[in-house]
């Protein structure tokens, strides 16, 4: 496979959706802590693309907001729309769930991609966790709060699914006859349902010598 093979208009759009909902959790925390257009422009930045430029590092390609000058657009256009409407349109679960289904899009994304660029299947895996799941960290390091990460429900877990069913459907498509959308598809489905799950019953891992907590 080669890296364009990854660029198709499926991808594009998961790619735009995690983008967009990730920014705008940014945008909405930095709305929650009372801080200025600057900040909240910052933090959409940072979160919609913290994930998928540390990927790109790590699997040696390009940069992808460098290279494309419409994510930072959609990270600033969300931190707009945070800027011009009350927080609490983006309070309780509903808002849950859509960054749930941005990380179920973003793990598909990055692990696809990676196996684009000839990363073996375990650490294209990963690719997909690290883009899923980073650019939540640093908004939640820089905002000088606990990690969602570290919170007692499934989050990590669900990325982890939607990306090591991308990489075991891709490369089991070509023998079964199926195109890779079916693969991203069914990995985005399932990531999203666990995640769904997580967030109605709150679901969580035992903890070392604990009940139920995080990832």
């Amino acid at each position: 496979m080669t890296p364009a093979a990854v660029l198709t208009p499926i991808l594009d759009w998961l790619d735009i959706a995690g983008i967009a909902l990730f920014a705008l959790s940014g945008a909405v925390l930095a709305a929650r802590l009372k801080q200025t257009f600057v900040t909240m422009g910052f933090f959409a930045l940072v979160t919609g693309v913290g994930g998928g430029t540390v990927r790109d590092l790590l699997i040696g390609a390009p940069v992808f907001w460098i290279t494309d000058a419409w994510v930072a657009v959609v990270c600033l256009g969300t931190a707009l729309i945070a800027w011009f409407t009350p927080v609490r349109w983006w309070q309780g679960k509903g808002f849950d769930y859509a960054d749930g289904a941005g990380l179920a899009a973003y793990a598909v994304l990055g692990s696809a991609k990676a196996l684009a660029y000839g990363i073996p299947p375990v650490p294209a895996a990963l690719m997909g966790v690290i883009t899923g799941c980073v650019g939540g960290i640093i908004r939640d390091v820089v905002a000088g709060r606990p990690s969602i990460i570290m919170s007692p429900e499934l989050y990590v877990t669900p990325a982890a699914l939607s990306s090591a069913l991308c990489v075991a459907g891709m490369l089991a498509a070509p023998s079964l006859g199926l195109p890779d959308s079916a693969a991203w598809s069914l990995a985005f489905a399932c990531g999203f349902a666990l995640r769904s799950a997580a967030i109605r019953w709150e679901w969580g891992l035992p903890s070392y010598g604990g009940p139920a907590q995080s990832s």
